[in-house]
């Protein structure tokens, strides 16, 4: 199975003439089969592609701040959007803690199913996104 996987950076023009700036992960993965069949030797080939919008620089900004805080992590130590929480030393209740400072910092609530899904301060982020909007939604 082969994979790719890219952050593209758009720029729209809106209708009012105001630009929009966002960025959107594009994962393309593609799967591939072969085998023998009736006919003789066959093969397979399917992708499949991801779009998704990423989260404010802002919203990742203050998750790391919040993960940095909650793992006592030293200032010279690089934490990053791809940064997973176990790689910097967390546990599950430093992960409960650091989903507890989150609820409390965006005021959201996080559902147990999603909370323990996220494993990296991207995925943090977007969801904290995800909240926010639906929030402001209802």
């Amino acid at each position: 199975m082969a994979s790719l996987s890219a952050t593209i950076l758009c720029s729209f023009q809106s209708l009012q003439s105001h630009t929009i700036k966002t960025s959107l992960q594009v994962t393309r993965t593609s799967l591939v089969s072969t085998g023998w069949g009736k006919g003789g030797f066959t093969s397979l080939r399917t992708s499949r592609f991801r779009i998704c919008s990423a989260a404010k620089p802002e919203t990742v900004q203050k998750v790391v701040e919040i993960v940095r805080k909650q793992l006592a992590l030293p200032a010279e130590s690089e934490v990053t959007p791809d940064s997973k929480f176990s790689t910097l030393g967390a546990d599950s209740l430093d992960t409960v803690e650091i989903v507890m400072g989150l609820e409390e910092e965006f005021d959201i609530n996080v559902e147990e199913d999603n909370s323990q899904n996220i494993t990296t301060v991207q995925e943090a982020a977007d969801l904290i996104e995800q909240l926010i909007e639906k929030k402001t939604q209802a």
